[in-house]
């Protein structure tokens, strides 16, 4: 092999072992893992890609945000991706550069063999930073760091604000998985988390964080790793949408009128779903859902047309609303 390979060659191991080791290798290390002398790895330093960097403390890491992901697409597989990215941009009311970005190297990479397709995918980057969008630059720098986190498997510091003028509580939070919430047009992390802004509060537990709610962020250096018996998917079974809990799920039962009933039954909206078509063209809907409050809004959508059957917790939620509303409006009882 000839010096100009060998070195290419070297360069690319140096790179991927950065990639499996984000906490980062210092150039001692480097050498005897490849085999080399230090001073070996000390000349190579110059020619490593702009996104290996040297920390403080004289270790070689990998910037993750810096560094670019390759991918090779086909015509449908992009489809999809342009399909995903139309629920970002129609769903989520904030700016997003990174989305918009990635949209528009989606976009002009499919120009030449998908003109028609292309131009829909930059009209969804040109979405994602409209200047109607509401800009917030917290809730994004937060976003950052917590993929860093997730990426790194590298504990953050969150202040989080519960409620509007209420104190930030501070945790330390291992994310394991980042969610979307189309209803909220929010954004959640699911992870181990420990309050630490109270000094005697020392237990963790699994919580999820509104992304939002969270004024800032700031990336430690604690490692943790994520439980190989953790899936989101199982996680959320049960959810009606990011809500979960450790008990059994609850049965909702629901009644539709013949008005809606085709509609509800072209939808499937709950993996847990069934449904029975009465005699009258009504539709009973059950579903085993972990916390039936989240459904709130969607069946208050349906208005007239969905009547609550079970659990009766639900239905007098509703109830107390609709008491609610005729008392502000002064419609009498």
């Amino acid at each position: 092999m000839s010096r100009a390979a060998n070195k290419a060659s070297r360069l690319m191991q140096i790179e991927n072992l950065l990639l499996a080791h984000p906490e980062g290798l210092p150039q001692a290390e480097l050498a005897r893992r490849l085999g080399v002398a230090r001073s070996t790895i000390l000349r190579d330093l110059p020619d490593l890609p702009a996104h290996i960097y040297q920390d403080d403390d004289g270790r070689l890491k990998i910037d993750r945000a810096a560094d670019l992901i390759h991918i090779c697409l086909n015509l449908h597989e992009a489809l999809a991706i342009h399909l995903a990215a139309r629920l970002l941009a129609t769903r989520m009311d904030k700016q997003n550069r990174h989305a918009a970005a990635a949209l528009r190297k989606l976009g002009l990479a499919m120009e030449r063999w998908a003109s028609r397709i292309s131009a829909h995918v930059l009209q969804s980057a040109d979405m994602m930073d409209d200047a109607a969008r509401r800009d917030d630059p917290v809730y994004l720098q937060v976003l950052e760091t917590l993929t860093l986190a997730w990426a790194e498997q590298r504990k953050v510091h969150i202040w989080h604000q519960g409620e509007p003028g209420a104190q930030a509580s501070e945790y330390l939070v291992s994310p394991y998985f980042i969610e979307p919430y189309a209803i909220g047009q929010t954004t959640y992390v699911i992870g181990l988390a420990r309050l630490i802004s109270d000094p005697g509060w020392e237990i963790e537990k699994m919580r999820t964080f509104k992304v939002e709610r969270i004024r800032r962020a700031a990336l430690t250096r604690e490692p943790y790793q994520i439980p190989t018996t953790f899936d989101p998917s199982d996680l959320l079974a049960d959810a009606w949408g990011i809500w979960y809990t450790e008990g059994e799920p609850v049965e909702v039962v629901l009644r539709f009128t013949p008005a809606v009933a085709h509609r509800v039954q072209e939808t499937r909206w709950h993996r847990s779903e069934q449904t029975t078509l009465e005699a009258d063209g009504s539709v009973i809907w059950r579903a085993r859902i972990a916390e039936p409050r989240e459904m709130l809004p969607w069946i208050r959508g349906w208005g007239a047309d969905c009547e609550v059957l079970e659990p009766e917790s639900l239905r007098k939620a509703l109830e107390r609303e609709a008491k609610r509303l005729m008392e502000v409006y002064g419609c009498g009882a």
